[in-house]
This record gives C-alpha cells, structure tokens and sequence, in this order.
C-alpha cells in the first residue's frame, strides 16, 4: 500500500472519531425533533464507520495511535467544529446554536465524504486482498455517507432559509425523497418550490 493511501486511512479515522465528537455536540444544539432522530441516527452509523476504518488498519497492519501531520490538522479542525458549536450553545440563542450545529455537521460530513470518494477511487485501483478490503469497506459505508452529506446540507439550507423568515420545506426534500446522490440533491432542491 502507497504511503498517501496510508494517509488517507489515518485522516479518515480521525474524521470519524472527530464526527463522532461532532454530532455529540450537535445533539446538544438541536430543536427539531426529527433532525435530532437524524443526527441520532447518524452518530451511532459513524461509531459503526469507525470501527470499519479500524478494521481496515487491523488488515494492512497500521497502528490507529499513529500521528501524521495531516491527522493533526483533521484533529484540530473536528475540535474547532466542536468548540464553535459550544460557543453557539453558550449564547442562549437555540435556534441560533442550531443552524452552527447544521452548519458543523454540513463542514465534518464534507470532508468525510470526500475521504470515502476517495478511498472508493483506490479501491478500483487496488489489486489482491487491498482491493476487496477496501472495496468491502466502502461498500458497507457509502450510501451513509452520501446520505449524512446530501440530508445534512439539506436541513441546513431549510434551517437557514427559516431562520430567515421564509418558508421552509422541513423535513428538507432530500430527507423526503431519501436522496443519496449529487444529482438526487439536486432535483431535491430544485423540486423544494413544488413542496411549499
């Protein structure tokens, strides 16, 4: 294995277990009931991706302690994350400590789908054992990733568009239509004005 496909593996633990800390928190902010069912839902899919990104470290024979300057800066940003929601709830404003809350979960799950994207692009590229360990892996998590990102983006926009007056489309049309696509979330919001 490639030491930046190592790499990788060592950020995606740690935006694991950074987004794991992230929907802790976010949990703590939230309002709305079925967004809370979500995010509930969510944090114990990322515990089980953790424990996917361990299994991977387990097969190639890496340590999940290591450090690497990149895991470092994944680790900060997750404790930045977590620290602006803290802020937020500090306000005494919830609706106001929500929307960071959204907009957190929407920066964490950005990142965290574009580690499984890429890990997916090394698995075609794999050949033996790695390929279908890593094939197996991003096949157990990507359609949750796809769904954290698109539902995520989608509460936060309907959130937002709330907060400032008009109506929203809550629960958000991605949530309605189960998007799990780029083009799914599109049409989602796109199709929003028919949804009013």
């Amino acid at each position: 294995m490639n030491e930046q496909v190592k790499e990788l593996l060592y950020q995606m633990l740690e935006t694991e277990m950074g987004g794991a800390q992230v929907y802790t928190t976010a949990l703590q902010c939230v309002i709305n009931k079925e967004l809370k069912e979500e995010w509930t839902e969510y944090l114990e899919q990322t515990k089980h991706h953790i424990e996917v990104v361990r299994e991977l470290f387990g097969k190639f024979g890496l340590d999940p302690k290591q450090q690497t300057p990149g895991r470092q800066v994944v680790h900060h940003l997750g404790e930045g994350l977590v620290q602006a929601m803290q802020m937020a709830k500090k306000s005494g404003k919830g609706e106001a400590a929500e929307l960071v809350a959204c907009e957190c979960v929407v920066l964490a799950e950005t990142k965290d789908h574009l580690n499984w994207e890429l890990l997916s692009k090394c698995a075609e590229k794999a050949k033996g054992d790695e390929k279908k360990a890593l094939t197996a892996a991003c096949e157990e998590v990507e359609d949750e990733e796809d769904e954290h990102i698109y539902h995520s983006k989608g509460w936060c926009r309907e959130l937002w568009i709330q907060s400032l007056g008009m109506p929203a489309v809550l629960p958000p049309p991605e949530e309605e239509k189960d998007v799990k696509t780029a083009i799914g979330a599109a049409r989602a919001e796109k199709a929003r004005e028919d949804m009013l």
